[in-house]
C-alpha cells in the first residue's frame, strides 16, 4: 500500500523518552517536546497528542530553537528522570523533565544553561478531549491557567502551567523566551488545579527532584539483576513500573492510543488499559526481578473484579480487560478528525476487544498467582475460593473456540495459544494446591489437565508441517508456540519441540526479527495488510534457543535485538525490516520479555550448565538455523 506521508510529519516514535508518576505517562522527543499525554489518568483523554496530528493534537514545548543544536536524550540512571541535551557551538542547555510521585499529577520541567548564554523557548499548544475541545487560556499569577470542558460529563476542567518565564496568550496558545546565563536556571511546572496547587519556587523544584530521584532509587535498589545487559533491563523495568497503577494495582499494557503496526494499516489500536494477560506477564518478568509487590496489587485488583461464573456457555465471570480503575466496558471509538501518525488512520479509542473471548487468560492469571504464593506464602481463603471456582469452570470449558491471545478480529477457532494457556491454568493451580496445602477437586483437575496435554499433542500437531499449528486442524504455525517449553509443557530438547523450532526459524524468523503469524490465508486475523515484527515474539525466540542449548546464536540475537532499541533503551510493540519503531509505545509486553530473556541469557554465560562457548551456532552450522 502506498502511504502519503504529512510534509509536517512529528517526532518519530523512536524518538521519545517516558516519564511518569504510576497514573499517567507523558512522552518526552528529543526536540524537547511533550507531543502525547494523557490527563488525569493514562487512559484519559488526550491534552496534548502533536504525536498523533501536529496540527490539531497539540504539544507542550520547551526548547532551544537554533539550526546548529544537535538533541541527545538519557536517563539519569536508575530513575525515570529524563535529561534532554541541546548541544550547540557556543552553548550547551539542558532540560530535566520528571513527575513527582507524590499523587500531585504534576509534570516538572527544569532547564539549565550548562555553558554559555541559553535562550529556552516556551511553546504552550493544549488540545483538550483528543483536540475535541477547545481550551480557554487565562493569565495567573506566575502563569496561565487553561480551562475546557470535559466531554463525559460536562464538567470544567482546569490546568495551570507555572513558570518566571514572561507568557504571550494568542487564543489557545501561549509562548515565551528566557536567556540564560552559563550555570543559571528556570523551571515551567504543569499543575492539576488541586488542593495546593500555586506557583512554584526553585527550591521546590529542587526539593522535588531530589524526592523523585531517591524513590526511584530506592525502587530499583529492591530488585536482583542479572550481571549482563543489566542498564538495558533496569530500564525496561523502570518502564513497566511506570505502566502500574499505584492507585488501583491494574497495569497499563502501553502508554499510547492510536500508533500504527504498520505505516498507512488500519491496527491502530489503543493499549492503555489493563489487559489480564499482559498484566500477568509483566508480574512475571517483575517477579523475575525480585519485585513481588506489584503482584499483590494487581491479584487484589482482580480478585474485586471476578464475579461467580455466569449460567451461558463461557461466561466465566472474568473479562480479558479492564480500564485502569476497574470498569469493564471500554466502547471503541475512531477519532476522525485526527490525522493519524504520519496518515495512518483509523485512531482508535477505546477498546472492543474487552468483549472477546480469550481462553488463554486463565493460564497467565493463575501463573501470576503461583509465582505470588512461592514468594509470598499462601492466598487468603476468600481468593482460594474465587480462584478454585475459576479452576472448576475452565475444567468444563477449555474446548471452547475464542479470538485467541492475538485477539483476532475473524471467526473463533480453537486456538494453540489458548489450549497452551489452559492447561497452565490448571498446572498451577494443581501445583499452588499441593503446595500451599489448600483444598482442591485435585482429581478433576489432573484428569483435565492431561486431557488438554494429549488434545494438544494429537490435534494440534502436523507432521507434514513438522510443527504444532496455529490453531486445531490448521498448518501454518504461529510464534506463539515459542511459549511451550517457557511455560514448561514441554521438553525444550524434546524432538517435537526442537522440529517446531525449525518451522518458526524457515517461516517466520527474518534474521533476529519474527513474526506473529503470516497474515495470509488461513493464519489471517480479519484484517487487511500485513504487520512489522512483533518484538515480544523475537525475545521469546532468543529465549527458546537459549533454553534449547543454542545460547551462542541467542546471545547474537539478543544483541542485534539490543541495536533495535531507541537511543534510551525504549521497545515499541513492533519493528519495521529497517528498525523503525511501529505501534504503541513503550510496550509492556516487548520490555517484559527482554527482561525474562536476559536473565536466561545471563544464566547460561554466568554458570549456566550449556557453555555459551561450545554451544552450536546454528545459524551458520545448520541451513535450518538448528542442529
Amino acid at each position: 500500500m502506498s502511504v502519503q506521508r504529512l510534509p509536517h510529519a512529528p517526532n518519530a516514535i523512536s524518538q521519545h523518552g517516558v516519564i511518569g508518576d504510576m497514573d499517567t505517562i507523558a512522552l518526552v522527543a528529543e526536540d524537547g517536546s511533550i507531543d502525547f499525554f494523557c490527563h488525569p489518568h493514562i487512559d484519559s483523554p488526550s491534552l496534548f497528542c502533536g504525536l498523533l496530528d501536529p496540527e490539531r493534537g497539540g504539544a507542550f514545548r520547551f526548547f532551544v530553537d537554533r539550526r546548529d543544536v544537535k538533541h541527545r536524550q538519557i536517563y539519569l540512571p536508575d530513575t525515570n528522570i529524563l535529561l534532554t541535551r541541546f548541544l550547540g557551538d557556543d552553548g550547551i542547555g539542558e532540560i530535566s523533565d520528571f513527575m513527582p510521585v507524590d499523587g500531585s499529577g504534576r509534570i516538572v520541567r527544569r532547564a539549565k544553561a550548562i555553558m554559555g548564554p541559553v535562550r529556552f523557548d516556551l511553546r504552550l499548544a493544549p488540545r483538550p478531549e483528543y483536540g475535541g475541545a477547545p481550551p480557554t487560556l487565562t493569565p495567573v499569577d506566575g502563569g496561565v491557567s487553561i480551562a475546557w470542558t470535559r466531554e463525559a460529563d460536562g464538567a470544567t476542567v482546569e490546568v495551570f502551567v507555572f513558570t518566571p518565564i514572561a507568557l504571550t496568550l494568542q487564543g489557545d496558545t501561549a509562548a515565551g523566551s528566557i536567556d540564560l546565563a552559563e550555570g543559571e536556571t528556570c523551571h515551567v511546572v504543569f499543575c492539576p488545579a488541586r488542593p495546593g496547587c500555586r506557583p512554584v519556587t526553585p527550591d521546590y523544584v529542587r526539593a522535588t527532584f531530589v524526592e523523585t530521584q531517591d524513590h526511584w532509587h530506592r525502587w530499583v535498589r529492591q530488585g536482583k539483576y542479572p550481571t549482563s545487559w543489566r542498564e538495558l533491563v533496569v530500564r525496561s523495568a523502570l518502564t513497566l513500573k511506570l505502566l502500574t497503577s499505584a492507585r488501583h494495582g491494574s497495569i497499563a499494557a502501553a502508554a499510547t492510543f492510536g500508533l500504527p503496526e504498520v505505516i498507512g494499516g488500519e491496527r491502530n489500536w489503543d493499549y492503555r488499559f489493563c489487559w489480564v494477560r499482559d498484566s500477568a506477564f509483566t508480574l512475571y518478568a517483575l517477579s523475575r526481578l525480585n519485585y513481588y509487590d506489584e503482584a499483590e496489587a494487581f491479584i487484589h485488583f482482580l480478585m474485586e473484579r471476578v464475579v461467580e461464573p455466569g449460567g451461558g456457555e463461557g461466561e466465566s465471570g472474568l473479562q480479558i480487560m479492564y480500564a485502569m480503575d476497574g470498569t469493564g466496558e471500554i466502547p471503541e471509538v475512531v477519532l476522525e478528525e485526527l490525522a493519524g501518525y504520519e496518515g495512518s488512520r483509523p485512531v482508535r479509542v477505546g477498546n472492543a476487544a474487552y468483549k472477546q473471548r480469550q481462553m488463554d487468560i486463565f493460564g497467565e492469571f493463575m501463573d501470576a498467582v503461583y509465582i505470588a504464593t512461592k514468594a509470598r506464602g499462601k492466598p487468603s481463603f476468600a481468593v482460594w475460593a474465587k480462584l478454585s471456582r475459576l479452576t472448576d469452570w475452565l475444567c468444563g470449558n477449555w474446548h471452547l473456540p475464542d479470538k485467541g491471545i492475538w485477539e483476532s478480529r475473524g471467526e473463533d477457532r480453537e486456538y494453540l495459544s489458548s489450549r497452551l494457556m489452559c492447561w497452565v491454568a490448571l498446572d498451577r493451580a494443581l501445583r499452588i494446591a499441593d503446595t500451599q496445602s489448600l483444598p482442591a477437586d485435585v482429581l478433576r483437575w489432573r484428569l483435565e489437565r492431561d486431557r488438554i496435554q494429549a488434545t494438544i499433542l494429537d490435534e494440534f500437531w502436523n507432521a507434514d508441517l513438522g510443527a504444532f499449528t496455529q490453531y486445531k486442524g490448521g498448518t501454518s504455525i504461529d510464534a506463539v508456540v515459542l511459549l511451550m517449553p517457557l511455560v514448561k509443557f514441554i521438553n525444550p530438547r524434546d524432538p517435537l519441540w526442537t522440529s517446531t523450532l525449525k518451522a518458526v526459524r524457515r517461516h517466520l524468523v527474518h534474521d533476529c526479527l519474527v513474526k506473529r503469524y503470516n497474515n495470509t490465508g488461513e493464519a489471517g486475523d480479519g484484517l487487511e495488510g500485513e504487520e512489522g515484527s512483533f518484538t515480544i515474539c523475537s525475545f521469546w525466540y532468543v529465549e527458546a534457543l537459549a533454553r534449547t542449548g543454542h545460547v551462542a546464536e541467542a546471545r547474537l540475537l539478543f544483541e542485534k535485538l539490543h541495536s533495535y532499541a531507541n537511543h534510551l533503551g525504549l521497545y515499541s510493540e513492533e519493528l519495521s525490516s529497517a528498525g523503525e519503531h511501529l505501534g504503541n509505545f513503550p510496550q509492556g509486553l516487548t520490555h517484559l520479555s527482554l527482561i525474562s530473556a536476559a536473565i536466561w541469557l545471563d544464566q547460561a554465560l554466568n554458570g549456566g550448565t550449556d557453555d555459551p562457548h561450545n554451544a552450536a551456532f546454528s545459524i551458520i552450522e545448520d541451513p535450518d538455523g538448528i542442529d
